[in-house]
């Protein structure tokens, strides 16, 4: 098997059962919340109002599930601060800052594609 070839023997991840690496990785960070909050937090930790704040269109529910998410999988850490009102804090930890530049390599294959097709908006 080659290096770049996805990894097909079974992967068993709580509960769950992936034939495929490249399906499990796409679990752990696939979606597009995930992903950006990832990409946010890879200059160091934020608040969470203002995680969620940086991140166009997410609901508070959906900003709830995936933090819980990269929480549960290890990706990214909460810090609470026993003051009043409370602050919450969120970092990457050291596996979830080896995905920054995947993400980073992600976001320039998206802006060479939009800008290869025209994609981009007049004036923007």
């Amino acid at each position: 098997m080659k290096e770049d070839d996805i990894h097909t023997e079974k992967i068993s991840y709580k509960g769950k059962d992936f034939y495929c690496s490249l399906a499990f990785a796409l679990h752990l960070i696939g979606d597009k919340y995930k992903s950006l909050i990832i990409y946010h937090l890879k200059d160091g930790p934020m608040r969470s109002g203002e995680l969620q704040k940086s991140i166009t269109d997410i609901s508070n529910r959906m900003f709830t599930y995936s933090i819980r998410a990269l929480e549960n999988d290890n990706l990214v850490e909460r810090k609470v601060y026993p003051v009043t009102p409370p602050r919450v804090e969120y970092a990457l930890t050291g596996i979830g800052k080896s995905l920054v530049p995947i993400i980073l390599e992600l976001n320039k294959w998206g802006q060479d594609f939009a800008g290869e097709h025209h994609l981009y908006a007049p004036g923007e």
